[in-house]
């Protein structure tokens, strides 16, 4: 990765994010390109991890606050009913190598739950 990741320049405000829940290591921020009705990414304040594998074996206090924020944000968008979603890997949809999570609810048999 050269440079700051797109999440990090949201969370710095070098460029516009709707960040929507934070705590003092993870922030939530709207999906530009939502594939749901609730569509939020969850994402680490730090690069350090590229996917949730190496979150895992890394942090899995990080991790589980990321699970933590992101139930938080289903609580309150889609009364607690909600996927989480990881992508590991270009071929697995991956587009952005800074480890982050989709959290997706509300009407989700007609959508694709690709990016």
């Amino acid at each position: 990765m050269t440079g700051p990741s797109v999440f990090t320049r949201i969370l710095e405000g070098s460029i516009p994010g709707d960040i929507v829940a934070e705590t003092e290591r993870v922030f939530a921020i709207s999906d530009i390109n939502p594939q749901a009705p609730v569509h939020v990414l969850v994402i680490p304040k730090t690069e350090q991890y590229r996917d949730v594998a190496e979150l895992a074996a890394g942090d899995p206090e990080l991790l589980a606050e990321m699970v933590a924020l992101a139930r938080r944000v289903a609580d309150e968008r889609a009364d607690g009913e909600f996927r989480l979603i990881f992508n590991t890997g270009a071929g697995a949809g991956q587009t952005v190598f800074h480890v982050h999570a989709h959290v997706l609810a509300g009407d989700l048999e007609e959508k694709s739950l690709v990016g």
